[in-house]
Parts: C-alpha cells; sequence; structure tokens
C-alpha cells in the first residue's frame, strides 16, 4: 500500500507519520516541502502531486486552524480547508484512491447539551466551521471512497496546547478565569492517529465502510475541568505552581469576546464509529495524563 500524507508537521500529522509507516510505503509532506507540492493553496499543485505519487490512500491532516484569524481571511480559509480537500477528493476518485480526512465538531452550533450524531442538521457558527463543512460536503460530491473524521480539542505533546498553556499561567499568575460552559472531550492527537490507521486497514477490505464518524476521546468535560484536573495532575507530579485550586475560577464564554463565535456544545457520539471498526475509545482523562507525564520535565 501507499501512503500519501499531507500535513506531516502538524500535531495530527506527526503522529500519523508514526501510525501509518507500519502500513505500506509513506510519503509524507507539509506545506513547504520541495520535490513534490504540498502547498493547500496551489490546487493544481496538490493535483500533479497526487497524479505524481498515485498512491492507494491520501491521508489530509492539513488545515487552517487559527479560527479568530479565519474570520479576517476567509478566501484563504476555503481554499485551504474547502477548495482543497475538494481537490484531493476528486484525484482519489480518478485514481481509485481512498481519502482520509478530518472535520470538526463546528460544523454544529453548539446547541443543547446531547453528543452530536453524524446525522443531526449542520449550522457553523464561524469562518472556519462553515469552511470545513464545505470541505466535507466537496468530498460527498466527488464520490471518492472515503473516511471523514470530525473532532474536537485536539491537542499533542508537540507544540503548544491548552494544558501547557494553563501550566505556565498557573506558574506565572495567583488566579485564572477558565470557561465553564463550553463542553468537549479532549482529544489526544495520538489517539486520532492510531485509529485512524486502524479504519484503513479495516475500510480497504470492506469499501461500504466508506463515510463520516465522529472521533473523540470518552467522556466529556469544560474548560474549566479540564484546566483544573490539568493543574491538579501537576501538584500531585511536585511541579511548583503559584496558583491554588480555589483560585481557578469559571467564568463564562462571554468573559472572553472572540472574533470567532465558539459552540457551547462540541460533544460528539462516536457510537457509529466504536460499533463499525469494534473500537472502544478511552476516557480523556487517560490520553491526558499521558501526555502531561511527557511534557512536565520541560517545564520544571
Amino acid at each position: 500500500m501507499k501512503i500519501l500524507l499531507f500535513g506531516k508537521n502538524g500535531q495530527v500529522g506527526w503522529e500519523l507519520q508514526r501510525s501509518l509507516a507500519p502500513l505500506g510505503e509513506l510519503i509524507a509532506l507539509d506545506h513547504d516541502s520541495k520535490e513534490l507540492c504540498a502547498d493547500f493553496t496551489d490546487l493544481g499543485g496538490l493535483a500533479r502531486t497526487v497524479r505524481a505519487v498515485a498512491p492507494d490512500v491520501i491521508v489530509n491532516a492539513a488545515a487552517h486552524t487559527a479560527v479568530d484569524k479565519a474570520e479576517s481571511e476567509q478566501e484563504l480559509v476555503r481554499t485551504i480547508n474547502a477548495l482543497a480537500p475538494g481537490v484531493l477528493a476528486q484525484e482519489a476518485e480518478r485514481a481509485n484512491a481512498w481519502l482520509v480526512h478530518y472535520s470538526t465538531d463546528y460544523v454544529f452550533d453548539g446547541s443543547g447539551d446531547k453528543p452530536w450524531l453524524e446525522t443531526d442538521p449542520v449550522a457553523p457558527l464561524n469562518v472556519y466551521g462553515a469552511t470545513k463543512l464545505e470541505g466535507e460536503q466537496l468530498i460527498l460530491q466527488s464520490g471518492c471512497r472515503h473516511l471523514i473524521f470530525r473532532t474536537s480539542w485536539v491537542y499533542g505533546a508537540r507544540g503548544g496546547n491548552f494544558a501547557k498553556t494553563m501550566l505556565r499561567l498557573a506558574r506565572e499568575r495567583d488566579s485564572l478565569s477558565v470557561i465553564n460552559d463550553q463542553i468537549g472531550a479532549p482529544t489526544g492527537a495520538d489517539l486520532l492517529a492510531d485509529i485512524t490507521a486502524h479504519a484503513i486497514r479495516t475500510a480497504r477490505q470492506r469499501p461500504e465502510l466508506s463515510g463520516l464518524y465522529h472521533l473523540v476521546a470518552g467522556g466529556e468535560i469544560s474548560w474549566h475541568g479540564y484546566a483544573s484536573f490539568v493543574l491538579d495532575f501537576a501538584r500531585r507530579a511536585g511541579v511548583p505552581l503559584k496558583v491554588a485550586s480555589e483560585a481557578i475560577k469559571p467564568v463564562p464564554t462571554s468573559a472572553f469576546p472572540t472574533p470567532a463565535k465558539r459552540p457551547h456544545n462540541s460533544r460528539l457520539d462516536t457510537a457509529k464509529l466504536q460499533h463499525t471498526f469494534d473500537l472502544n475509545l478511552p476516557s480523556w482523562k487517560i490520553g491526558v495524563a499521558r501526555m502531561l507525564s511527557e511534557v512536565l520535565e520541560s517545564v520544571e
């Protein structure tokens, strides 16, 4: 099997390099790759790259994910998040290849308190969500065999993440204010990558599994609860923190106005994925604890 991976240096792409390597020949590219075009603003170049490589599977881990910045650069975001995946889908259909693509809970309006199903009506609140939704739609319209994984609250041990930010601030400040009315499941890039590899192996033997799936870690938490978990873990590990447990203050989303509206309900129902691929998705706490164990040495 030949696999073409885009976005190799992002949080998910970095983990995918590890998880996909045992499946076959892996060609991993990033936006500044020299020999083959992986620049998602060059749609013709992307098509030429797919034709030159002739992969069995295309995995797209590239995206414009700066949610607030997206509000002021809509054309660029649409090109990267919608039109480029559309080109990859067209090329996958032409080459009879699979396309794996990652989307987001931001395709929903964030209302209610029930986990979103794959079949629930979509209504994105911001430009990022709208462009990710259009990317999904273009893939579906292409007719290619695909696995689209909607996820949320993605983090990795490599690069910046919410937990690292909280650890830094907790060493600098006497108190922290953290949003408590947005609910989701922190989901590790390593979990996404491992599930992706498993799903590719299965789906290539069973083409009828082509489709859209929700993929997040088990359980749910607010950003405030997430921060409290991270800092409690750090304290138990002996990391000196300035902020006390009771000084982590819960505040509403309205306390931090941003250019892009955020959904309050980022819960995703993963029953379809777990049943289809015979999987168990572990609690978000397991992945976050493992990530923290890896990064705490660097903050001491």
